[in-house]
């Protein structure tokens, strides 16, 4: 709801009006100037100050300031000159049944007193729910994050006896679009935290700026900040999902070129199935770091709670999250666990699905979406039809070259010289084999190594295969199946 709603909301004859904000002072200051157009006399309550002016009003005696909830509900209730009251933080105190007693004859009370309850968090109680209503504050455009930003450096730079702060319009305009979704109290902190540091806004600022505000949004266990992601680089094969990024990465990013006069959609996301170990995970990884966006994992097994509605409320505010940390890339690993067909308990998947598809179909933010499953044949048809994402991958197992591949960034990554291997010859013995069981074949040669004092070469890795059963051989008929599908209906990554 914008501010200007809320205005309206209080000019009409709504008597009970919750405002959820971590933003109190914002609060105030807007309510006050909506108070003092509508000329209408307004306090504000807390139980350290008791009662305050808000705005302009009728004097108040000493007796009149009322600390404790009790007491400020009876003394509005015996208020006979129509008033605003500003309640902040009578939510501890809502369950009390003397105090919803007060709050209903205040609200049918003919005189039209105006209750506005803020709070970080409030929910009202079934009695009183109908007769409120709840808003949240806007939260500032990015015209209004630019001027914070300017006026914090403006502030720091005299502070310091310099002209201006060092920065460029293309990192102040990521900067900009990474603090958006936050109140403004919280602009103006990281914005200042990000200048502070060193009289600058740099690129290497916004990684941290991204995790702080993702602390802020407070939605840990369900959805994570991924700290760590890759690049396509760490990516053996894949070169077709590796083309289709590359061809969407400017859009994605809002680098279009301005020549181009077609109207181009921002793309939604990718679903990428196969084999587990195949590489599903690492190339979600890959799409937020070769993009340069914050990566966010949303658990699906995290998501279940066992009260009545609590798993679709996750999974809402899991989604409003992300929106709010936008752009980001949004993945839903092993998507399977939350909505397949035949889960244990259908009726919470089928709620999950529609709250999904809903934000889906209706997302106006630069969330990109990555979903990844092991098994897509339990997944519900409404999620696969066409339009629900751009494409779906299958991540079948590597080919030679791709092992090769494969080998060759876990023998760079562990500092291994790959003269001193034959890794034509290591593809060539690992055919079957997944990515992840070719990097454990390499791990494990480590340990060897470490454990015999010696050197890693290439009869401990060809030791540490020889030992390995892979997947295409404990689960070929599936594997087989999973071709069969794609092959009609997904676009092979590799």
């Amino acid at each position: 709801m914008n501010n200007n709603d809320l205005r309206l909301l209080l000019k009409a004859k709504v008597s009970l009006v919750v405002i959820e904000t971590h933003d109190e002072p914002r609060a105030l200051t807007l309510l006050d100037g909506i108070f003092q157009v509508e000329q209408l006399p307004a306090w504000r309550w807390t139980r350290t100050d008791g009662l305050k002016n808000l705005g302009y009003g009728f004097n108040l005696r000493a007796n009149d300031v009322h600390h404790e909830p009790e007491a400020i509900f009876k003394y509005i209730k015996g208020c006979k000159e129509q008033s605003a009251f500003v309640l902040c933080d009578m939510h501890p105190y809502l369950d009390d049944p003397l105090h919803l007693r007060y709050l209903k004859d205040i609200i049918f009370n003919p005189i039209g007193h105006k209750i506005v309850l803020v709070s970080h968090q409030l929910s009202l109680p079934p009695e009183l729910a109908r007769h409120g209503a709840s808003v949240s504050l806007t939260m500032p455009s990015e015209d209004e994050i630019l001027a914070i930003v300017k006026e914090e450096a403006r502030q720091w730079a005299a502070q310091n006896k310099q002209s201006r702060i060092k920065t460029d319009n293309v990192t102040l305009q990521k900067l900009v679009s990474n603090l958006k979704g936050l109140p403004h109290h919280d602009v103006r902190r990281l914005a200042h935290g990000a200048i502070a540091d060193d009289g600058a806004i740099t690129e290497a600022d916004l990684p941290e700026l991204t995790r702080r505000k993702f602390e802020l949004m407070d939605m840990d266990g369900v959805l994570h900040f991924e700290f760590s992601t890759a690049h396509l680089r760490d990516v053996g094969g894949l070169n077709t999902l590796k083309r289709w990024l590359e061809d969407r990465r400017k859009i994605v990013l809002g680098q279009a070129n301005e020549k181009n006069t077609t109207q181009l959609d921002a793309p939604k996301g990718v679903l990428l199935f196969g084999v587990q170990g195949g590489g599903k995970s690492l190339a979600a990884k890959s799409i937020a770091g070769v993009w340069g966006l914050p990566l966010l994992r949303l658990d699906m097994a995290a998501l279940f709670n066992k009260y009545v509605g609590e798993t679709e409320k996750n999974l809402r505010e899991a989604l409003k999250l992300a929106d709010l940390m936008s752009p980001c890339v949004l993945w839903l690993d092993e998507i399977e666990k939350g909505l397949a067909q035949d889960s244990a308990d259908n009726a919470i998947g089928k709620r999950l699905l529609g709250t999904l598809l809903t934000w889906m179909s209706e997302r106006k933010s630069r969330v990109f979406m990555v979903a990844t499953s092991n098994d897509i044949s339990v997944l519900p048809p409404e999620l696969m039809r066409k339009g629900r994402f751009d494409e779906i991958f299958f991540v079948d197992l590597p080919d030679q070259n791709t092992r090769a591949t494969i080998f060759t960034i876990h023998l760079n990554k562990r500092g291994l010289l790959l003269e001193n291997f034959d890794i034509g010859q290591l593809a060539t013995i690992t055919e079957g084999f997944t990515g992840a069981e070719i990097e454990q074949a390499v791990v494990s040669a480590t340990y060897t190594a470490s454990a015999r004092k010696d050197k890693v070469h290439q009869a401990m890795i060809e030791a540490a295969i020889q030992t390995t059963q892979p997947l295409s051989v404990v689960m070929a008929e599936r594997i087989n199946e999973l071709r069969g599908w794609a092959r009609e209906r997904a676009v092979f990554a590799n």
